[in-house]
């Protein structure tokens, strides 16, 4: 990946209305990025392991999951992800509703990278993917594939 390259997101969210709002707030990001969005578990895999319709996909560089899924939920997706030689290094930001104890300590046993729960304010929810954008574009240092 060279500086003029964008960077690569996968979303994986059911929420229509939570895609969007993810959308407006990279809009102004500080990077050019390429977001790529599935809406349900099965896809997701099928994505990352360029399969069916996403022969042509491109590996992302940061997954933004969510747990409650459709067909395939987000904590089976997560260890799938990191229980796969191709794909663990892949960081994983789990973005949901959820604030179960249980569902953060599933997540960080799977080796999620980060853990943030949704705020259902907008302005907040706008903040918190800024602050996503932040750090995993401009401080951390990605993997390349």
């Amino acid at each position: 990946m060279t500086k003029r390259d964008p960077i690569k997101i996968l979303v994986v969210e059911d929420d229509p209305d939570d895609v969007e709002l993810t959308k407006e707030a990279l809009l102004d990001a500080k990077v050019v990025f390429d977001l790529n969005v599935v809406a349900d578990g099965v896809a997701a895999m099928e994505f990352l392991r360029q399969e069916g319709r996403y022969r042509q996909a491109t590996r992302p560089d940061l997954i933004l999951l969510d747990l409650n899924l459709p067909r395939k939920d987000g904590r089976e997706v997560l260890a799938e992800i990191k229980g796969d030689e191709d794909l663990k290094r892949i960081p994983v930001v789990v973005l949901t509703t959820s604030s179960a104890e249980e569902d953060v300590m599933q997540a960080y046993n799977s080796h999620v990278n980060c853990f943030i729960t949704k705020p259902a304010d907008f302005a907040q929810f706008i903040k918190v993917v800024k602050s996503i954008e932040d750090f995993w574009f401009t401080v951390v240092k990605l993997p390349r594939e």
